[in-house]
C-alpha cells in the first residue's frame, strides 16, 4: 500500500481486520514507511538498503513530520556513502567502560579462549583511570603515566606489558569494527624487560620447609574436623566427611603443580577425566592450555601417589579435581598460599615459581631444552631458554628422576589402588 504518510493518514489508520501487520510506503520519500501492527501500534522506518531498515519513531510519541525528517537524514547519509550502523554504534559506545560492556565483552567471551579473563583484566587495571574516557581520548601519554605510576608501586614491567597488551587488543577490535578511526595506542611500545631473568625456584631447604608447613596445615585442619565431629556426634548431628589424608585441596594442588609444572589455571581446571592413574598420565586439554594445544604429562611417583590419595579421600570419579565450595574452578588460592609461605618462611616466591622449580629439577636431572619445552607446554623453544643449563634426557625418564624431599617423620600409608 502506498500513500502520503502524514497526520491525516495516521488518524485514519485502523488495524487489519484479519489480524495481520501491514505496511504503508510513502509516495514522496522513497524508503520512508509506516508499519501497522494488529494491536494498532504504528512504527516509522527508513529502509536504508534491501532487507535493512532503521526505526525512526513510534506513533503517537513521534509525529509523521518528525519521523519523515529523521528518515530523510538517514537516507541522505546512506546516499553519501556513510555507514549509518557504524555511526549509531559510535554514538552508543561513548566510553571505554561502555565499549567493554556493550561490544568487547560479548565478543571476547565467544571468540577468545580466555576472553572473559582478558576483559576482567582490562577492567581491573584501567577502569578507574580510563573507564570514563571516550575511546579516542585514551592517549599514549595517559598510558605512559599509568605505567610510570605502577612501576613506582613496585609492579613488574612484564606484568604491565601484558596489561597494556590486553587493552591494545581490545582497542584494535574497536578500530576493526569502525568505532574509532585509528588505534589510539599504536605508538605505545612494550617496556624493556630482562631477556635472561633469574629463575626463582625452591632450594632444598625451602622445599623441606614448605612441605613441613603443608603437613602442619593438614594436621591442624584434620584435627579441627575430628574435634568438630566429636562435638556433632555427642549431640546426634550428622557427621562431616572424614579427612583421611589431606586437610583440603592445598597440599595435593601444590604437590601436583610441583611435580608436573602445570600452570595455575591448568591445575584449577583439571577434571578427573583428564587423569589416567593406570597409565600414569595426565592430559592438559587444548581449551585450557595457554598454547591452545593439548599435551600429555607423565605422572612421577609422588604425583601419582598424591592423586590416588586425593581420589580416595574425595571419592570422586568425575568432575573437577579441585572444585571450590560452589563447585566451580578456583579463581585463586592467594590467602592459603600466602599463609603457607609465611609459615615456611619462603620469601619472594610466587605460585608460578612452582613451575620454575619443576623445570629446574628437570634440568638438574639432565633433560634437554626440547624435553623441558614439551613438558611445560611451551609453544617455542625461545620460551624455554631460561633453562639453558640443562642436558639431554627423555621426558618420562626425566620426570621419574625429579628429586623430592620426604620429611623423616613422614608415614607411608598403604591403601587400595584407585581404579580409573
Amino acid at each position: 500500500m502506498k500513500a502520503y504518510i502524514g497526520a491525516r493518514l495516521v488518524r485514519s489508520i485502523k488495524p487489519d481486520p484479519e489480524g495481520k501487520p501491514y505496511e504503508i510506503r510513502d509516495t514522496t520519500l522513497k524508503g520512508f514507511l509506516l508499519r501497522v501492527q494488529p494491536s494498532g501500534a504504528m512504527t516509522y522506518y527508513a529502509q536504508i538498503a534491501r532487507g535493512k531498515r532503521r526505526k525512526v519513531g513510534m506513533s503517537p510519541a513521534t509525529t509523521p513530520d518528525q519521523a519523515r525528517n529523521k528518515a530523510l537524514t538517514l537516507l541522505g547519509q546512506v546516499a553519501d556513502g556513510l555507514d549509518v550502523d557504524t555511526e549509531a554504534r559510535k554514538a552508543k559506545v561513548k566510553t571505554l567502560s561502555d565499549f567493554l560492556t556493550l561490544e568487547y565483552a560479548p565478543w571476547a567471551a565467544l571468540n577468545r579462549k580466555r576472553g572473559s579473563d582478558s576483559v576482567d583484566r582490562i577492567r581491573a587495571c584501567f577502569e578507574k583511570d580510563l573507564g570514563s574516557k571516550k575511546l579516542h581520548e585514551i592517549t599514549p601519554w595517559l598510558i605512559e603515566k599509568w605505567r610510570s605510576n605502577r612501576l613506582q608501586m613496585g609492579r613488574r614491567a612484564s606484568t604491565l606489558n601484558r596489561d597494556i597488551a590486553a587493552l591494545k587488543a581490545a582497542l584494535a577490535k574497536a578500530v576493526e569494527w569502525g568505532l574509532i578511526d585509528q588505534h589510539p595506542l599504536a605508538t605505545v611500545k612494550a617496556a624493556r624487560i630482562d631477556s635472561k631473568p633469574i629463575v626463582r625456584y625452591l632450594k632444598p631447604d625451602e622445599e623441606r620447609r614448605l612441605r613441613e608447613a603443608l603437613d602442619r596445615r593438614d594436621d591442624e585442619i584434620k584435627t579441627a574436623r575430628a574435634n568438630a565431629n566429636d562435638w556433632r556426634r555427642a549431640r546426634g548431628y550428622e557427621l562431616m566427611p572424614e579427612l583421611t589424608y589431606f586437610g583440603d585441596h592445598m597440599t595435593p594442588l601444590v604437590l601436583l603443580s610441583l611435580n608436573t609444572g602445570l600452570r595455575r589455571g591448568e591445575a584449577f581446571t583439571l577434571n578427573w577425566a583428564d587423569v589416567n592413574l593406570d597409565t600414569k598420565m595426565l592430559t592438559v586439554r587444548g581449551e585450557v592450555a595457554k598454547s591452545a594445544r593439548t599435551r600429555h604429562v607423565p605422572l612421577n611417583a609422588e604425583a601419582h601417589d598424591v592423586l590416588e590419595r586425593w581420589q580416595t579421600q574425595t571419592e570422586a570419579e568425575d568432575g573437577l579435581l579441585f572444585p571450590s565450595r560452589d563447585g566451580l574452578p578456583f579463581n585463586n588460592v592467594t590467602k592459603a598460599w600466602q599463609g603457607l609461605l609465611a609459615a615456611s618462611e619462603v620469601e619472594a616466591f610466587r605460585w608460578h615459581d612452582l613451575r620454575h622449580t619443576f623445570a629446574t629439577w628437570l634440568g638438574q636431572s639432565g633433560a634437554s631444552l626440547e624435553v623441558i619445552k614439551e613438558a611445560l607446554g611451551h609453544s617455542t623453544i625461545a620460551m624455554t631458554q631460561k633453562y639453558r643449563h640443562v642436558a639431554r634426557r627423555e621426558v618420562r625418564d626425566a620426570l621419574t628422576k625429579v628429586p623430592s624431599i620426604t620429611p623423616p617423620s613422614a608415614t607411608v600409608v598403604h591403601f587400595k589402588k584407585a581404579t580409573k
